[in-house]
């Protein structure tokens, strides 16, 4: 049994724990009300973007000229891995990394045995993590996004991951994200990013979600233009997905940490209290046998 001294010690140590916890958990659901409210303003705008982008392709009968269209076979694949700068959020930057790891094993295993799986890792965690593996990571400047996290940085990222596509680098993009759904879930989601799926544009199915407009230059130079900017508003939108997502693991991470803590200080406290009676009880045993044999 541990003495008293090292079990108070204990006690100090876990209540100086508890509070640490406290506080992060207060940290992280202040920004994670901000980084809430941003994900849940960009949706309605990215959706609006993706109708009239999807509303103009179907409806226009021509050819459109667009790298991002352009679907090459599958030789060399970049995936781009949202994970966080920061630990201390539960299983979200594990769950991303097991997630990546199974879709190369599973998907794309020959191209990984040719070398040609990349990462463009945002977030430090995800780039710690896979550089160990030893796996490729290009656009390393791209990886503190989180640090100064805005439209103008992400938008670099987006810029450089399409005029590598653009250039025939890579066939294929993908982007692994978890999406925020509330505080406690966060879903893992694996997005085509290049090339542009052609059910959403090109596609000449129509729908009845279909609008007239009238167009003011051609709608091939509408789309040859919004087609770039959808792609950007599209990874910044996973950016806020991620980020949001991390603050809510790590609410949830510290608030159980605080529960945690506060079960441990109980069964310490318990058990000191218990090697206290134990000793004080020990000692009045100790002055009764003396006195008992001063008397004899």
């Amino acid at each position: 049994m541990p003495s008293l001294k090292e079990t108070r010690n204990r006690i100090l140590s876990v209540n100086s724990t508890q509070q640490i916890t406290k506080a992060m958990k207060m940290v992280a659901a202040s920004k994670l009300q901000k980084a809430q409210k941003a994900i849940l303003q960009m949706r309605p705008y990215a959706k609006s973007l993706n109708k009239i982008l999807n509303n103009l392709s179907e409806n226009y009968n021509g050819e459109i000229e667009s790298p991002f269209l352009q679907e090459r076979p599958v030789e060399r694949v970049l995936l781009v891995v949202h994970t966080s700068d920061r630990g201390l959020c539960g299983s979200f930057n594990s769950s991303v990394q097991k997630f990546v790891l199974q879709i190369i094993t599973q998907e794309y295993a020959e191209q990984h045995a040719k070398g040609n799986v990349h990462l463009l890792c945002i977030g430090k965690r995800g780039k710690d993590f896979f550089k160990k593996k030893g796996f490729t990571i290009i656009g390393e400047e791209f990886s503190n996004i989180f640090t100064r996290l805005s439209f103008e940085a992400v938008k670099q990222a987006g810029e450089y991951v399409m005029e590598a596509y653009a250039a025939k680098k890579y066939d294929k993009v993908v982007l692994v994200y978890n999406e925020f759904k509330n505080v406690v879930t966060q879903i893992l989601r694996q997005e085509q990013f290049l090339p542009l799926l052609s059910q959403k544009v090109g596609s000449t199915q129509k729908n009845n979600s279909n609008t007239d407009y009238i167009l003011e230059p051609s709608a091939e130079e509408i789309i040859t233009e919004l087609i770039p900017k959808s792609l950007k508003i599209k990874l910044y939108s996973a950016v806020l997905d991620s980020n949001a997502s991390e603050h809510g693991a790590r609410m949830t991470a510290m608030d159980k940490a605080t529960d945690n803590a506060n079960e441990l200080l109980k069964q310490l406290r318990l058990e000191y209290n218990r090697s206290r009676q134990a000793a004080i009880t020990k000692e009045i045993l100790e002055i009764i046998g003396g006195a008992e044999a001063l008397k004899g």
